[in-house]
């Protein structure tokens, strides 16, 4: 008999490919969207290889859509003459009416789209993870280190007093 396939999921909903772990650190993410993203054959098995860096990615909305800027998907080494560029902007796939509210945010003062993770779903597609973010001052990252410390430095206590 065979096994049905919710039994056969694993236990996470997604395969992380890439993090952005500094965006945390440098901005304040305000909310957070999962978007689809347009790829070549190419990125799809580059990405399968786990070769992508997206510490330097934000989005931009152009005439209505929104594209992936500066995301790295290394070329594919078996990709001969149909590979893709390394750095080339990238469609964001999301319904109209989250795009339009994603854009009137962006054009606020301070706001920005920051990638925050690529990674393939429960159906195997490739999603990325964006932040609607405000950039963080000095001391707000002063205070996030602190903070961090401090909770680390709670948890030996307490593990020492068991």
């Amino acid at each position: 008999m065979a096994k049905s396939k919710a039994s056969d999921k694993s236990k996470s909903a997604h395969r992380n490919i890439a993090l952005n772990r500094k965006a945390r650190y440098n901005y304040h993410i305000e909310e957070d969207f999962e978007a689809g993203i347009v790829l070549t054959g190419t990125e799809v098995k580059s990405l399968r290889a786990g070769e992508a860096n997206i510490t330097d990615a934000f989005a931009e909305a152009k005439m209505g859509e929104l594209f992936l800027i500066n995301a790295y998907i290394k070329e594919y080494e078996m990709g001969n003459r149909y590979n893709h560029e390394a750095r080339r902007p990238r469609k964001l796939l999301m319904h109209r009416r989250e795009v339009n509210k994603i854009a009137a945010a962006i054009q606020r003062k301070g706001k920005t789209l920051v990638a925050l993770a690529l990674y393939f779903n429960d159906k195997n597609r490739v999603k990325v993870k964006i932040g609607l973010a405000v950039g963080k001052k000095a001391h707000d990252k002063r205070a996030t280190e602190k903070e961090r410390d401090w909770n680390r430095e709670k948890g030996r206590l307490l593990k020492e007093n068991r």
